[in-house]
């Protein structure tokens, strides 16, 4: 696309990426009136991307939990106790399974995670024979297994991965409140191997953990500095768990996680802003903003790992509200949109099977049994009419 609009910049009469960003800059930014800064961030937008296409991605944990790291925000780490369910590596029929339901409801990417510091040996056939299978299916690929070493990152690029994720999470300043198990540049190193390889690069942060602005400032110019930016730019609004450090935080005012994902975009202005976690506790109004702002990517799903995320068919409707993606979600058939609705109906009817012995809840009743699938049943019938109509 044409990049030789009317500046975002004073200073600068183009759109081209930048190397050499500064704090004091970025703090610049975001103290712009927010309707300036939402106008700067659409015009880099429509420099370099259509406007009304948002890139659609599905995550899926492969390996749940046990993680031996210390993130204070991650349920899944071995040190906090969040009730959840530890998961051995995913068979890979099942993942295939799950990759085919995601490129019928409207997903170009598959990305797989697992609860890992770092792959080891023994791991890396079996990830990469993952790898080629989602690729025979047409789709993108995308991992995050933890750190990587310079062989592994060209083991994975070999075996066809398109994009690896590894995120810096935060600011150096504050990255040691976060996170004591690995070094900020043990991070870079891995997104170091992964760019050496030939993959394209999805790095990103989470904000809502107590940072400063001068933190979310500095991660971004953390990112923006780098001497090719991201491919793929995950904004994260952290997703409090309970039984993890972070659980009690101070939630974020919702403008200032807007104005991050518009910043964002001002300072990688080729790279796709993803509005990731936090997404189920957005209105549609707060997400339409971020859309505005230049955010251009999500996941679909119900489920980001171990957290929650919209359903595919909120998404659906939201996109077709925005006229987002107009050709993909017409094209989003009753079939596969009933088949959405199934495999959430299975999973909740499997969570019911799994008692928690510590829980001092009483034994649901049949007729509450009833009501729950009356319940459902009845979602299934409303949120269909509101999908065809």
């Amino acid at each position: 696309m044409n990049t030789s609009a009317t500046s975002a910049k004073p200073q600068n009469n183009k759109f081209e990426p930048r190397h050499d960003w500064t704090i004091p800059e970025v703090n610049t930014l975001y103290a712009l009136p927010f309707n300036d800064l939402l106008f700067q961030a659409q015009l880099v937008h429509r420099a370099h991307f259509d406007p009304n296409y948002v890139q659609v991605s599905t995550l899926l944990s492969i390996k749940t939990g046990a993680c031996p790291e210390d993130c204070a925000y991650c349920p899944q780490s071995a040190r906090y106790d969040t009730g959840l369910e530890k998961e051995r590596l995913m068979e890979i029929n099942k993942v295939i399974e799950r990759a085919k339901e995601a490129k019928e409801a409207g997903s170009t990417r598959f990305c797989m995670g697992a609860a890992w510091r770092n792959p080891k040996a023994r791991d890396m056939p079996y990830v990469t024979d993952m790898v080629r299978e989602v690729k025979k299916l047409g789709l993108e690929t995308c991992m995050t297994l933890g750190m990587l070493t310079r062989e592994q990152a060209i083991e994975l690029k070999q075996a066809g991965l398109d994009y690896y994720n590894h995120n810096l999470d935060t600011s150096p300043e504050f990255y040691g409140d976060i996170i004591t198990t690995r070094t900020y540049q043990d991070r870079l190193d891995t997104l170091g191997n992964v760019r050496g390889s030939g993959m394209h690069v999805c790095s990103g942060g989470i904000v809502g953990m107590g940072e400063t602005g001068d933190d979310r400032s500095s991660l971004l110019v953390q990112l923006a500095n780098l001497e090719q930016h991201p491919e793929s730019v995950p904004i994260n609004m952290l997703v409090k768990v309970e039984g993890t450090p972070l659980d009690s935080v101070d939630d974020l005012e919702p403008f200032e996680f807007i104005r991050t994902i518009a910043v964002a975009r001002i300072m990688m202005p080729q790279s796709f802003v993803r509005l990731s976690a936090g997404r189920e506790s957005m209105n549609e109004q707060m997400q339409a903003l971020c859309f505005m702002g230049g955010a251009n990517s999500i996941f679909y799903g119900c489920k980001l790992l171990t957290t929650s995320n919209p359903e595919t068919q909120e998404d659906v409707m939201l996109f077709n509200k925005l006229g987002i993606n107009s050709k993909q979600t017409k094209d989003y058939s009753d079939e596969a949109f009933a088949a959405a609705l199934t495999d959430e109906i299975t999973q909740k009817q499997n969570a019911s099977l799994y008692v928690d012995a510590s829980a001092k809840t009483s034994k649901p009743s049949a007729e509450t049994k009833i009501m729950d699938e009356k319940t459902m049943d009845k979602k299934i019938k409303t949120q269909t009419e509101q999908l065809i109509s």
